[in-house]
Formats: C-alpha cells, structure tokens, sequence
C-alpha cells in the first residue's frame, strides 16, 4: 500500500521568486512535478509532491514566491505560509547570485518561532563567485549553523546528496507504529469491527483501519475483521478478545454484543489519540457538550472531502444527537483544507479523526481553539458520550480517564 501523505513527513520549500524552488523539487523527485518558467510568480497555489528519500516517505511542497508583488501576490502569499502550519521541515531556497534579502530574513525567524527545523538551499551554486563567502553571509544573516547551508544546483544536480542527508538530520523523527501503542501487545487477539454501508468507501477500507491492521501485525498479535451484524457471532464463536475496536457508527451496538470485561473503542477515538497526543485535552472538549445552551454555535470540522451521504455522521447525526440533549444548537461545517482563523464564536469545535491531516496540521488547529479558548473535542468522543459509553471507550487510557473522574466522579 501507499503510504498515504498524513503519514509523509513533509518538507516545504520556501524563497523568492524564481529561487529554483520548482526546479530543485524537480530534481529531487527525479521527475516534472512542478511548472519551471523564467517568468516569476509562476507557482500559485502550493504544488504537493510524493518521494521516498532513502526509503522515508516524504511530501514535497511547492510555494509561490514570498516576495510575489504581482496582482495575486497577497493571495498567493497567505496561501504559502499557511504551508507552514502543515510542515515538519522547511528548505529556504536562496539564489546564491542574489544572496539573502528581508524576505529570508523574516522567513527565518518565523520558521524558528513555531519550532520548524530549515536548512538552506544555496541554488545556482555552480556559477556563483566567492561561494564561501555568500555561505558565511547567509549563515549570518538568518543565523544558523554554516553546516546548514548546502550549495546545490537544481539544474546540474549538484549538492542534492548532501542536501537530503541535512534535512533527513534535523527532521523530526517520525514514526507511525505508535497507533495502539501501549494498547495491543504480542500474542493479544483484537476484534475490528467495521461496518460495510453507505459511508463506507467502495472497494477499500479508511487509513485509520488499514493502520490497525498493520500495527497488531506489527506487534506479532491477531486481528479479526468483521462486520456489525457478525460481531456477536464471532464471540461466540472464538471467545472473547482482549479489545473491540469498532468503527464510530456503529458503537452502540458494538458496545451492547461486547462483554463487559472485554475493552471497547473505537478507530476514531485512536485516531485522535495518535494524532494529537492528547486525548485528555479532547475528553475535556467533550465534557463541554453540558455546558451548550440554545443559540450556541458549534463547528463540524471534517478533513477529508467525501460527499456527505443522506445520514452523514457529521452533518445530520452528531447534531441530531446534541440537539437532543442541548437544544437549539447551531451547527456551522467545514471540509477538507478548510478552517476559520476567528473560532471566537464558536463554543465548541467537533473534529472528525483527521486521518487525513499531518500530525503538525491537526495540533496547529488545537493550537487555534486555544488561542481562541474554544474547547476541541472529536467525533468518536462524542458519540460515546452522547450515547453514554465514554467511559469505557477510554478507560484504556488513564490520563483521559483522569479527565474524565475529576469532573465525573
């Protein structure tokens, strides 16, 4: 299977225009991913790019020029440093005839404030004068390590091996297996339950379940898989297991044909977990559902772009469901990319797992609802609340139970 881009680390290539950031892309992925002119400005919206740098999955991401003056440039901008809210690893790319201006200067200092790792691509290196002594200038300009300056040429593929080794060194590390991490050990049997409906994709299963799979293999532990209507069969069948793990939409029933001694929970609730690290601060979000009044706003955040169907979980059913409990609830939803920079209005935001987004995305998007004192919760979380089995969907995990007893009991 192909690593899907949630699970890319992603390195962003920023600079002027007419850098060589396309041209460098191109050279890395061995292949015309991005559009190469002598005309700047000519990469508008960010160009993503899937390589294997010595066996890593990586996205590559194209930007616009951040010195764009053109008549699109400001949107072009805003679009190129919202890039830096999804990358693990930025490369500023500089053109050593022209060496470094504000622009890099800025860029620099933003990339340090929110904690993103760079190093710099000294671009058309093969015709430059006095190359040592651009290096030292850009070294001291941005200020960062010489080490951290790789003289390349895009166009005669040069410097590209000792450009990848320094932005492999100083990637984060990155590492998926961390799914069911202290969950699912050697020699655990696991039940996945997985409804077959009309949400479900046609002729695959969603990541979050694929990852499941691949993770209690992982772990040299068995998985079953089976459907809703199977699930109670299944323990007649084989015993009991030591955990549940259901898709969100089928919960309820889920709950009612698992024993009680058995664990129970759900891929969206491990999504979650996985992606943000912190579930408790999630389970803290859920807990707000009491707090919601009539007239309350409540945002429906969806990551991915699937055609909502008649019955659509995140459209029809969470709001039918807080509704019953809270009343007039107002429900705004967005999809995909999409994401308002004001959540002030809002007094809660209800995201779906985000098996969709890139870890860094998702925690920038908690960051927002922070900055705004919003409360953040997820789709899975909600369910089991509002159908009264949260506790035991998270009683795997003790710091969100901890959540949990302090307000509870």
């Amino acid at each position: 299977m192909i690593t899907p881009r949630s699970l890319r680390l992603h390195v962003g290539f920023f600079g002027r225009t007419n850098a060589g950031k396309s041209s460098l892309i191109n050279a890395l992925s061995n292949r015309e991913v991005a559009v190469v002119s002598n005309y700047a400005g000519t990469t508008t919206d960010p160009v993503f790019s899937d390589i294997e740098l010595l066996g890593l999955p990586v996205t590559l991401v194209d930007t616009a020029g951040v010195d764009d003056e053109s008549s699109l440039g400001e949107k072009r901008l805003k679009r190129t440093m919202e890039v830096l809210n999804r990358v693990d690893l930025a490369v500023i790319v500089v053109d050593a005839l022209k060496g470094v201006s504000d622009y890099e200067i800025k860029l620099a200092k933003i990339l340090k404030s929110e904690g993103i790792g760079f190093v710099v691509a000294l671009n058309k290196s093969d015709i430059a004068e006095n190359l040592e002594e651009v290096k030292e200038e850009v070294s001291s300009k941005l200020e960062i390590q010489k080490n951290r300056v790789i003289p390349v040429s895009a166009l005669k593929r040069i410097g590209l091996e000792k450009l990848v080794d320094r932005m492999l060194r100083i990637a984060p590390d990155f590492d998926d297996s961390q799914f069911l991490d202290g969950i699912v050990e050697e020699g655990d049997l696991i039940y996945l339950n997985i409804p077959i409906d009309l949400g479900a994709p046609k002729g695959r299963l969603i990541y979050p379940q694929v990852q499941a799979i691949r993770n209690i293999l992982d772990l040299k532990a068995t998985c079953v898989v089976v459907k809703e209507r199977e699930l109670k069969w299944v323990f007649e069948t084989l015993g009991k297991p030591k955990m549940v793990i259901t898709d969100s939409h089928a919960f309820t029933k889920a709950a009612a044909d698992t024993p009680e001694d058995v664990m129970l929970t759900s891929f969206s609730i491990l999504e979650a977990r996985f992606r943000t690290g912190n579930l408790a601060k999630l389970v803290e979000g859920v807990l707000e559902v009491e707090n919601l009044k009539d007239g309350d706003r409540v945002l429906v955040a969806e990551a991915c772009t699937h055609h909502p169907s008649p019955d659509d979980i995140g459209r029809v059913k969470i709001p039918r469901w807080i509704r019953n409990i809270a009343g007039n609830i107002e429900f705004d939803h967005v999809m995909g990319g999409a994401f308002p920079s004001d959540l002030s209005k809002y007094k809660l935001i209800i995201h779906c797992g985000a098996c969709t987004l890139t870890r860094r995305h998702m925690m920038y998007r908690i960051k927002l609802a922070e900055k705004a004192g919003v409360k953040i919760t997820n789709y899975g979380l909600v369910i089991a609340y509002v159908h009264g089995i949260l506790p035991r969907a998270i009683e795997m995990f003790p710091e969100a139970m901890k959540v949990w007893n302090k307000v509870k009991g």
